[in-house]
């Protein structure tokens, strides 16, 4: 009888593992449906708009300089470049989506107002020199998300925004044209910026100020609040989210970041130098697919230790294939999961899928055991188990705590309920009886 549930022990492991194929494959397949989704949305984006950054607004100046060498004049380009005193931002997105297929892209539509002041006092030198351009610039990621209504005034003078940026290291952006003399009338040029964008997810603001503050609002309740600073005060809802932003340039260095970027081309570090938001999907159904496949081995592992674990107190035995059987519909769930989950949603997909595993399950335990009693409380333990696992994917924060007070109380049960046992006549014994 020991080289019986030995030979049993070692064939239950073995299923196990040959099960895990099929879940390394469902897993797959989940990894495939999400690059496919990612490709989806970006081929979205290419006909649309991509994600965006906004770097501005700031002065760039441009002059020539003549110089003597070797007896010859020779003429190069100098340029100056002034960040605003002042930079404050209020920005509102509304989110919407866009279908293609099965999949969606999150984009969203916002109305963005800049303001402050230049001090322009740095740009006394020029006076006498030959300008060769002198702009207010916006640096934009995708200019294809620039909306109608988008203006700059200056002085009370609305201009005419004009694409391009004439700037090699960000040549995506709008400009307007300054004219020197009128800027140079008083050493504080105020500005009032009117931008309406549209973009996919993500939207970042440089603080180019040296004083900048960000205020931000959306129709969106998950926000992930992206680049080096985080926001001084937020407030997410069920509906939407509202968060603002302070920083200077004490904290930012940007104006160094900023010169190296266009003197010496390295721009990397000074593009990274943001703050704004990243709009998520709070029910990324394949990620969370790809969570629950993670406990598959758990959920086959208490099964069958519960199938293994009757065999041996009824003294009936269960043949491999009906293992292997019930394993493969324990797999089966996690197709369900993700193919009815692209359609209902999580939470409808994972009911119906959870209900459905175990409504068969609990029919072929019934006919199995030859007891439609048992086959009921299969169905009730079963569902129970897939609560829990739903329990474990909802609370983050806590899976492992769950999932580890689960395994221990799991192991307690089996541990008490075979207390009693004699493993070589797989017979229970009573308490009181001397071994």
């Amino acid at each position: 009888m020991k080289q019986k549930i030995e030979t049993k022990l070692l064939i239950i492991i073995g299923l196990i593992v040959l099960l895990l194929i099929p879940i390394f494959m469902i897993q797959n397949l989940i990894d495939e449906r999400a690059d496919l989704q990612d490709q989806v949305q970006a081929d979205i984006a290419k006909s649309s708009s991509a994600e965006q950054q906004i770097i501005g607004p700031f002065i760039h100046a441009e002059y020539i300089e003549t110089s003597t060498r070797d007896g010859k004049t020779i003429d190069h380009a100098v340029s100056v470049l002034l960040l605003p005193e002042s930079l404050n931002i209020d920005s509102t997105l509304s989110t919407f989506e866009k279908y293609r297929g099965i999949y969606k892209a999150l984009l969203y539509r916002s109305k963005n107002r800049f303001d402050g002041v230049f001090d322009t006092t740095s740009l006394k030198p020029l006076a006498g020199k030959k300008i060769k351009r002198l702009n207010l610039v916006m640096a934009i990621a995708d200019i294809r998300g620039i909306g109608q209504g988008s203006q700059i005034s200056m002085n009370d003078h609305t201009y005419k925004l004009l694409p391009g940026t004439q700037i090699a290291q960000l040549p995506e952006g709008v400009r307007i044209e300054l004219d020197y003399a009128s800027i140079m009338e008083a050493p504080i040029l105020p500005y009032q910026i009117d931008l309406n964008l549209q973009g996919m997810r993500k939207l970042a603001l440089a603080p180019v100020g040296k004083e900048t503050s960000l205020t931000m609002q959306a129709d969106w309740p998950h926000p992930s609040f992206v680049g080096d600073y985080l926001p001084i005060e937020s407030n997410i809802s069920q509906q939407s989210f509202s968060a603002s932003w302070q920083t200077n340039y004490f904290a930012t260095n940007l104006q160094e970041l900023f010169n190296h970027c266009l003197f010496q081309n390295e721009c990397a570090q000074f593009k990274q130098r943001s703050m704004g938001v990243n709009l998520v999907d709070g029910v990324n159904h394949y990620l969370k697919s790809y969570r629950a496949s993670n406990y598959a081995l758990l959920v086959i592992l208490l099964v069958f230790a519960s199938f293994f674990l009757l065999e041996v107190l009824r003294g009936e035995p269960i043949h491999p294939v009906q293992y292997g059987f019930v394993g493969l519909a324990l797999a089966v769930f996690y197709l369900l999961l993700i193919s009815l989950s692209e359609h209902l949603g999580f939470n409808l997909a994972y009911l119906l899928s959870a209900l459905s595993s175990a409504f068969l399950l609990s029919i072929y335990v019934a006919g199995m055991l030859k007891n439609s009693k048992h086959g009921g409380f299969f169905f009730l333990g079963v569902v129970f188990l897939y609560g829990l696992l739903f329990g474990l994917l909802s609370a983050e924060d806590y899976a492992l705590l769950m999932g580890s007070v689960l395994v221990f109380a799991v192991l307690s049960l089996i541990m008490m309920l075979t207390r009693t046992v004699n493993w070589y006549s797989t017979k229970p014994q009573a308490d009181n009886e001397v071994t």
